[in-house]
């Protein structure tokens, strides 16, 4: 898909001025693909719907420069005088709300995308049809208070959405639908309590005809071929149904958007920044979030969702000012546009210390959004994610090469492990792609690779990364398993090269935590970084004893123009939760020694915690046609304030030197907030400047 949209790019730029703007003109009516959006969604309590006002709902959408309002419509209760009697109403409900919602928000130019929650019903439903609902392998039910959680492959899901959807859509102006929680439920996910696979009798019998005759499983288990197939049988049940909404709301309205969190036949993917659950904590998260689906998905559009509660039994304390702020200038950065999402309307909120925050973002996004959403990335080196929503030791593995390259000020691109195949040629085009405990990759995929590192492209394979597939990690790093799993703790590393290792000059025991694999590197050009026994544990009168192993955690593979290394340990995931610089420094100098532009891209003087976003980027105003070579946009997110689980106000920043990689002359360096130029030098094709102060946020653009 992304090979099509390139072409399709290449093939606009060849096209006369005169037909580049009839495409824009094309592409402009369908309205979220302008990529500005500034979305603002009231999740109303059912009792809320008995004071809301759309007058003074309207007037404060305006006063904090939203453009798009998300509003409750149907699914788990009516927020409209329904006339489906699978659904339930809302005994708040006013008939008239919805509609002057509406109708004031279209007046005021703000586009309204009505929520739908199809993962429960009220229990006055569930007494007459319980085979709508979830039934766990132990009989249990998903409940909270008097809703039921459904079943996706049961009438109401599969049937009685599509009526309520057409209902609405067939009594009101909407400008887009947003599918709140959708998918297969295993958890009661307001309690945190996991209860197992659906077996609903619809799932039985559909999964049986699916598989050909397999039983429905009843665990989790990757190894059962049961369970396999089902994981099969999710995304294609999923995507069916994807499929027939699509088809329903764009047969009734094309200009009516889709937002879900899914990417098959929706128009906007819908992220989430969250609060974190447990430590350390990920201060990232709206900067991982739009850049993985952006890099994934480039046909979407990516609306990240700043969520204001601390969590499902906190919903009504948000999170600090300073984080909301990050969130929303990563967004911005990273090219989505802005989102928030909160308890309620504006009126009365519990906790309105973010106020200020929104709304001074939100103005800045109207007053220079000609700037945003409309970018093309400059990053030579991929990243390659295990999730959109990672968990677990793979996502520390890849958190802390993420955390590794933000602090080195070292630009990326985050790509879904899952899309590799589809990105065949993209992956092309970068020096070094990275792949953090990368595991489950499909033939095509691996080809993909191959054919990206025999054109020169360089890999980095950490910790287990294909190990679960013998024959490419022989092929491509000349590596074989002997041991995967075994516990590094105690043992040390020895940086045996000085060439390589430039910034480990002092130390000479490099300390391991977390998996340290055993592997055979017979197959590889070079190997490095010797292994140390874990010796002698006890009090200092008797440690010691830590020798060579014969064994090595680091190797290298030249193929075709490209080199390949593994690093069979947990550099990624020991940064992640410890921050010892050590585990950075190697791997940094490894990156470095493989990709040495990757260092050189930006360079500058900026503390660690001073994100840098760099982006091409092309005007996007009503004129937009699709040309992203304006300029470059660099944009600087201070993250100072961030002081381990707590948001501070950040530290201004003074004196910030900057010399940036840049393929044209620019014509002037100037200040996106106040236009104001500075001062630039162009030698050598780097751009070079200061800047003098940092707040929280600022942005400089280098225009042709």
């Amino acid at each position: 898909m992304k090979k099509l949209a390139y072409i399709l790019l290449c093939l606009l730029y060849c096209l006369p001025v005169s037909a580049q703007k009839k495409s824009a003109a094309v592409n402009e009516k369908f309205w979220w693909k302008r990529n500005n959006l500034r979305v603002i969604q009231t999740n109303l309590p059912g009792y809320e719907a008995a004071t809301l006002n759309p007058d003074s709902l309207v007037a404060d959408l305006i006063h904090f420069s939203a453009n798009t309002l998300i509003i409750n419509a149907g699914g788990i209760m009516a927020f409209y005088p329904t006339k489906l009697k699978l659904q339930y109403t809302n005994p708040y409900m006013k008939p008239n709300t919805l509609r002057d919602v509406i109708s004031k928000c279209h007046q005021n130019g703000i586009k309204v995308i009505v929520r739908f929650d199809f993962s429960r019903v009220h229990e006055s439903i569930y007494k007459v049809h319980p085979d709508w609902c979830y039934i766990s392998p132990k009989g249990e039910r998903i409940i909270n208070t008097n809703m039921y959680a459904v079943s996706i492959n049961a009438p109401y899901v599969q049937q009685g959405a599509f009526e309520i959807i057409g209902e609405v859509m067939d009594m009101y102006p909407i400008d887009g639908i947003f599918l709140n929680m959708p998918g297969y439920q295993v958890n009661n996910a307001y309690e945190g309590k996991y209860l197992g696979i659906d077996q609903n009798e619809a799932d039985k019998k559909r999964f049986f005809e699916y598989s050909h005759g397999l039983t429905l499983p009843t665990e989790e288990n990757p190894t059962d071929p049961a369970y396999i197939k089902y994981l099969e049988f999710k995304k294609y049940t999923g995507d069916d149904w994807s499929k027939r909404l699509y088809d329903l709301v764009k047969a009734k309205n094309k200009q009516v958007a889709i937002c879900t969190y899914t990417d098959n036949y929706v128009d906007i993917i819908r992220h989430e920044s969250q609060a974190n659950s447990g430590l350390p904590y990920w201060p990232y998260t709206a900067s991982d979030n739009v850049n993985n689906a952006t890099h994934s998905f480039p046909t979407h559009i990516i609306s990240n969702a700043s969520i204001q509660q601390i969590g499902f039994q906190s919903r009504y304390n948000a999170v600090e000012p300073a984080e909301v702020a990050i969130r929303l200038y990563e967004n911005i950065a990273n090219g989505s546009g802005l989102d928030l999402s909160m308890m309620g309307d504006m009126r009365g909120y519990e906790d309105e210390r973010n106020y200020g925050v929104i709304s001074k973002i939100y103005a800045f996004h109207k007053k220079h959004e000609a700037y945003f959403g409309n970018y093309a990335s400059t990053a030579k080196v991929a990243l390659i994610s295990p999730g959109l929503w990672p968990g677990g030791p793979p996502m520390q593995e890849y958190r802390g090469i993420q955390l590794m390259l933000k602090e080195a000020h070292i630009p990326f691109d985050i790509i879904l492990s899952e899309q590799i195949e589809n990105q065949a040629d993209i992956l092309k085009r970068y020096g070094t792609i990275i792949l953090p405990e990368t595991t489950g990759l499909t033939s095509a995929a691996i080809q993909a690779l191959k054919d990206a590192l025999a054109g020169g492209t360089s890999l980095i394979a950490t910790n287990t990364a294909l190990s679960d597939n013998p024959q490419a990690l022989l092929d491509i790093f000349g590596a074989k398993v002997l041991t995967k799993e075994y516990d590094g703790s105690g043992n040390y590393l020895q940086p045996d090269n000085a060439s390589i290792f430039k910034r480990l000059k002092l130390q000479r025991m490099i300390m391991l935590k977390f998996n340290l694999a055993q592997y055979d590197f017979a197959g590889a050009d070079s190997h490095y970084l010797p292994i140390l026994s874990k010796g002698r544990p006890g009090p200092p009168e008797i440690i010691g004893g830590h020798t060579p192993t014969g064994q090595y955690a680091m190797a290298t593979k030249r193929t075709g123009k490209g080199m390949a290394v593994v690093l069979p340990f947990n550099i990624g995931r020991m940064y992640y939760q410890n921050g010892y610089q050590e585990h950075k420094h190697i791997f940094l100098d490894v990156l470095e020694y493989i990709y040495p532009q990757a260092t050189q891209d930006i360079v500058t003087n900026a503390p660690e915690k001073v994100e840098l976003i760099l982006q091409r980027y092309g005007k996007n105003d009503a004129q937009a046609n699709g040309n992203k070579n304006d300029g470059l946009i660099l944009h600087l997110i201070n993250l100072t304030g961030f002081s381990g689980a707590t948001y501070f106000e950040p530290l201004p920043v003074y004196g910030i030197t900057f010399k940036i990689r840049c393929d044209f002359k620019p014509r002037e360096v100037v200040s996106l907030a106040t236009h104001q130029p500075i001062k630039f030098t162009y030698q050598n094709g780097a751009v070079g400047f200061t800047v003098k102060s940092l707040a929280d946020y600022g942005a400089v653009l280098i225009n042709r």
